[in-house]
């Protein structure tokens, strides 16, 4: 039996984009591809860029630019190249063979950095099914690569081993992966509908990757999440309640980061996790107001969320890490309700923060003014957990109160 040494080695890139006519420019899609490369393991050794009329169907770029690459690969001693974008199995075979070296796109890459970052067994059963189906599909692309000794990118979550199986076996897997998924699905629905019994209301943390979600919720809730500056540092989903005033509560879910490009396997696996804003009440969109791509980056949330159809809910935005701004600008977003200046760091519009939330909660609120018997104080009770109360005041007829309810518990109190 062969024994493979998975010992990290550090791998030295070359960055590859090709800038399409009308596209978004490739300079910056090969800044985020780099910030990729480096959460991964790798060191950009060096980057290259082809305009074209069109990505060549072959060989990703031209012939031409296939010599410069290989020049460039030898020049910086670099052990691998990263496309842009996805590449079909045709593409992978043809540039294994030119360049005799690793090929690896853009949608392996973040494949690679959800491997090393799941941690849930939902998060590992969806990584493990988006890498079956991309490799699946590029059986006859990878052959040449399946038995290459070594770790690194490209090569965690299912390994070596299950790049082996043939593709009947891939399909077997997927299969059993899915029914797997779908238990766990269903327990997230049964989860879904006991917050909808008690009545209890969901704000999902939506945006795009390192926009600072994690930290918005930490700073919120105490909720532990880890925060670095790696992009997809928190893979796993997280709900923690947050009180607000009067005791109302709402819940904080986190979401994974959206990013450019953002791999259809990647949607498909995580759609469980990322329907987590679907199923919420309301949205937070949090943005990184200190990134020059700012607008890039909450067009691509924003047609992420179109893709998951999630419309219709009050949506509030976050211009997150101010702390971080030199000088002060005024921000806008035009398809949200609200938008509010914060820094996690600082705790600045935090406050402003749950006085919105509370002001939405109390939209779908009845006020009431009522004077209840002693005999019916367990509908206090009711309320207290359900809505706001306001005020209680104990007088010889009873109990006056003064609360928001919601339309749901009105009829019974």
């Amino acid at each position: 039996m062969a024994i493979y040494d998975l010992k990290e080695v550090e791998e030295r890139v070359i960055l590859v984009g090709v800038q399409v006519d009308d596209s978004e420019p490739a300079e910056e899609s090969l800044d985020e591809l780099g910030e990729l490369a480096k959460t991964a393991g790798a060191v950009v050794a060096g980057r290259l860029i082809q305009s074209r009329e069109s990505i060549h169907p072959a060989t990703y770029i031209g012939k031409g630019k296939l010599l410069e690459l290989k020049e460039l690969l030898w020049e910086q001693e670099a052990t691998g190249i990263i496309c842009d974008d996805e590449l079909s199995s045709v593409q992978l075979n043809h540039l294994e063979e030119e360049l005799e070296c690793k090929v690896i796109d853009r949608t392996l890459l973040i494949l690679d950095i959800f491997a090393a970052r799941a941690v849930s067994s939902e998060g590992k059963i969806q990584v493990e099914l988006a890498q079956l189906r991309y490799r699946a599909s590029r059986l006859i692309g990878l052959r040449s690569s399946l038995s290459r000794l070594g770790g690194g990118i490209g090569t965690r979550g299912p390994g070596e081993k299950k790049l082996e199986m043939d593709r009947r076996l891939i399909r077997e897997r997927i299969s059993r992966l899915k029914k797997e998924l779908k238990e766990v699905e269903q327990h997230r629905e049964l989860i879904r509908s006991q917050r909808k019994d008690a009545n209890l209301k969901v704000a999902a943390l939506v945006g795009y990757t390192s926009a600072g979600k994690s930290s918005i919720e930490n700073a919120l809730t105490d909720a532990g999440i880890l925060e670095d500056a790696m992009l997809f540092s928190t893979l796993d989903t997280t709900t923690r309640a947050l009180e607000l005033e009067g005791k109302q509560q709402i819940l904080l879910t986190d979401t994974v980061g959206f990013i450019r490009k953002l791999p259809h396997h990647l949607i498909e696996a995580f759609k469980s996790t990322l329907e987590e804003a679907k199923y919420a009440d309301i949205i937070i969109h949090v943005v990184d107001a200190s990134n020059p791509q700012m607008d890039t980056q909450m067009y691509v949330v924003y047609d992420t969320l179109r893709q998951l159809g999630v419309e219709g809910k009050p949506v509030i935005t976050l211009f997150n890490k101010q702390d971080r701004l030199i000088s002060s600008a005024n921000f806008r977003d035009l398809q949200a309700d609200y938008t509010i200046t914060t820094s996690a760091e600082t705790g600045q519009g935090l406050e402003k923060l749950k006085d919105v939330l509370l002001e939405i909660l109390r939209k779908e609120q009845i006020y009431i003014e009522r004077l209840y018997t002693f005999a019916d104080a367990g509908k206090i009770q009711m309320i207290r957990k359900n809505g706001q109360l306001l005020e209680e005041k104990y007088v010889p007829e009873g109990i006056r109160v003064k609360a928001y309810v919601s339309r749901e518990i009105y009829g019974k109190v």
